[in-house]
Parts: C-alpha cells; structure tokens; sequence
C-alpha cells in the first residue's frame, strides 16, 4: 500500500496568525490532529499539531494570545503519494513525528498519520493471519 491510499486529502490549512485555540477548534471541528500552516509572507509551509497546543498550554502559555506561526513545525519531512506505507512509517519513527504532509509537486495535497498508517495495516494483518492460522 501507498501513501495516496492511506492519506486524508481535506488538508486543514490554517495561516501563522492564527491563535492556538483557534487552530484547536478548528482542529476539533475536523477532527484531525494536525494542521498545515501557509505563511504568505514567507511562501513556506509548516505544521502545527495537538502536541505542539498541548505543549504551549502545559508550560503556561494563553491559548487565546499564543500564535500558530510560533509553535509551528518548519523543518518538516514531506512525503510523496507514491511513498509506501512502510517508507512514511520509516520516516515517522526516525524523526520522531506522528504526521507528514504529503506533497504532490509544490502542493499540499494530504496529510498522512500514523493512525491512517495502522488503519490500513490492521486489515491486512488480520487477513494474513486467517490465512495463515
């Protein structure tokens, strides 16, 4: 399997001047655990995840006065539709993150989890299983 039959293809976008509890609810709205976050005046992508909302909140910091552009990610790891499953989980586990954007060309165009990842494993491991007990 491949990451264009795993990924979520309705991208959140959100913009750096977005505060956290916006980013959250809309985050909640969607129910997805990670945003993209275009900057315009950099023409750069980053993301901004649950962990990076809860980490701002446990150190104290206002949710309503705290901004996406400062919690998120820059460095990130792209991956490809054509990547296997095992190639983003690789990826995943080595840079210690639970998503990657997934770009086809200069475009956005899926977010891929290490939940999407599992659920598209476990039926197969069940299938081999029964095939094989």
């Amino acid at each position: 399997m491949h990451v264009r039959d795993a990924m979520s293809t309705v991208v959140l976008t959100i913009g750096p001047t977005h505060t956290l509890r916006q980013a959250a609810r809309l985050m909640s709205a969607r129910h997805v655990g990670a945003a993209v976050v275009l900057d315009p005046d950099t023409c750069g992508l980053g993301i901004l995840t649950e962990r990076d909302v809860l980490n701002s909140v446990a150190l104290g910091q206002s949710p309503d006065t705290e901004i996406a552009g400062t919690h998120t990610t820059t460095d990130v790891v792209f991956a490809s539709p054509a990547w296997t499953l095992e190639e983003a989980a690789d990826a995943m586990a080595h840079g210690g993150f639970r998503h990657l954007i997934v770009m086809d060309g200069n475009e956005p165009t899926g977010i891929v989890s290490v939940r999407d990842i599992i659920r598209c494993w476990a039926p197969v491991r069940r299938a081999a299983a029964q095939l094989t007990g």
